[in-house]
């Protein structure tokens, strides 16, 4: 079959829904999801929490948000500048989980309901 018929890298029988209801019933599967709920709820929670905090503090803390730490940067300047870094950090921190946790098991449950990549 050509490229052209068959795409590099496609899967010659596509899993059907009962073989997809089939594995997500699975215990592979229902582990995958456990931990990526382990890691997205409590750091989801946890960026709200600091994303709301900072938002409270701008509404109602205005002379703490307004002292001055180092000319005219204020703590609300630098409280501001650290949602970006946490936004970043936190996107490290999963792009790391899922290389090392997620992406192998949902590769192994790929592989067992289609075959390896390139076979």
């Amino acid at each position: 079959m050509s490229t052209i018929e068959q795409p590099p890298g496609a899967v010659p029988h596509p899993p059907t829904g009962d073989q997809f209801l089939e594995v997500q019933a699975s215990p592979q599967f229902q582990e995958l999801r456990s931990r990526l709920r382990r890691f997205v709820f409590p750091m989801t929670a946890f960026f709200l929490l600091w994303y709301g905090l900072y938002v409270l503090l701008g509404a109602f803390a205005h002379d703490f948000m307004a002292t001055e730490v180092w000319g005219n940067i204020n703590v609300g300047l630098v409280l501001g500048l650290l949602q970006f870094v946490t936004t970043f950090v936190i996107t490290g921190l999963y792009v790391r989980f899922a290389n090392r946790d997620l992406d192998p098991r949902a590769e192994a449950i790929r592989d067992e309901m289609e075959g390896p990549v390139g076979s």
